[in-house]
């Protein structure tokens, strides 16, 4: 795997990027924009998902990327959740809801494996070195 000079440049912070584009489009459609509570929560939810990686990365030590993209993770899992009160709530279709929650769970599983490979390092390891930031 090559290194990541730039959190920017990380496959999981790109598709979590692009869940909170979908989440926001979706959110943006009239029925959903009506519950103001469930509309913020998941956009919340979905950009604190493609944030915690990001700060995890800009951390630079391995042991606290870990644990931000287990944060990270966490709202990812809390994104899946609301999909469901959506759908139960009509505000969008089994189409929408599937596509999303596939994304979702495609995601979680994607951060899960990088989670996997980075503590495959030795724990004192950086994830950057100094002259890279």
């Amino acid at each position: 795997m090559a290194t990541a000079r730039q959190f920017e440049e990380l496959g999981v912070w790109q598709e979590a990027r692009q869940m909170v584009r979908e989440i926001y489009r979706v959110t943006s459609q009239r029925a959903f924009r009506r519950d103001c509570n469930l509309r913020d929560q998941i956009t919340r939810a979905a950009t604190s998902t493609m944030s915690n990686i990001a700060e995890g990365f800009e951390r630079g030590s391995r042991k606290e990327f870990v644990q931000f993209l287990n944060i990270a993770k966490g709202s990812n899992g809390e994104v899946r959740s609301q999909l469901y009160v959506a759908i139960d709530q009509q505000y969008i279709d089994e189409n929408t809801f599937n596509d999303l929650k596939d994304s979702a769970l495609k995601l979680s599983r994607r951060v899960a494996k990088f989670i996997s490979y980075l503590q495959s390092y030795p724990s004192n390891a950086r994830v950057r070195s100094a002259r890279e930031r």
